[in-house]
C-alpha cells in the first residue's frame, strides 16, 4: 500500500469559524478519522497551531538562521494533516473528499516517496 499526505489548507486571512462551526468541524473530522481507522487506512492525524507559532530554520554557508513565521508569505498555510495508507491515488482522493467536506477546507493530496529507508 502507498502512503498519502492529506494536508488541510487553512486560510488565515478568512474570519475564524464560530464556536458552533468549530464544533461541527471537529465532530466531522473525528468521524472521518474513525472511518479511516475502521477501514485500515489511517496512519496518523495532527492539527497545527497557526503560522505565527512557526519557526523556520534555514541553511546557508555552513550554518543556519532561525526566524519566526512561515517560510512563504501567503494567506493559506498548513492547518493540519492526515497520513493514510491506500491502494492508489483514487482511493486517497475519496478520503480527501470526505476530509474536505468534514473540515470545510481545501485538502492537498500528496503521495509519499516509495523508497525504503534503512
Amino acid at each position: 500500500m502507498k502512503k498519502y499526505l492529506l494536508a488541510v489548507q487553512f486560510d488565515e486571512s478568512a474570519p475564524p469559524p464560530s464556536e458552533e462551526e468549530m464544533r461541527e468541524q471537529q465532530a466531522g473530522t473525528a468521524q472521518v478519522t474513525a472511518d479511516m481507522q475502521s477501514a485500515g487506512s489511517w496512519v496518523f492525524v495532527g492539527g497545527l497551531l497557526p503560522s505565527h507559532a512557526t519557526t523556520v530554520v534555514r541553511p546557508g554557508n555552513g550554518t543556519t538562521t532561525m526566524t519566526d513565521g512561515p517560510f512563504a508569505e501567503t494567506k493559506e498555510q498548513l492547518g493540519g494533516f492526515w497520513v493514510i495508507r491506500c491502494d492508489d491515488l483514487d482511493q486517497a482522493l475519496v478520503w480527501a473528499d470526505k476530509c474536505a467536506l468534514a473540515c470545510g477546507a481545501p485538502i492537498e493530496v500528496r503521495p509519499f516517496v516509495d523508497a525504503q529507508w534503512g
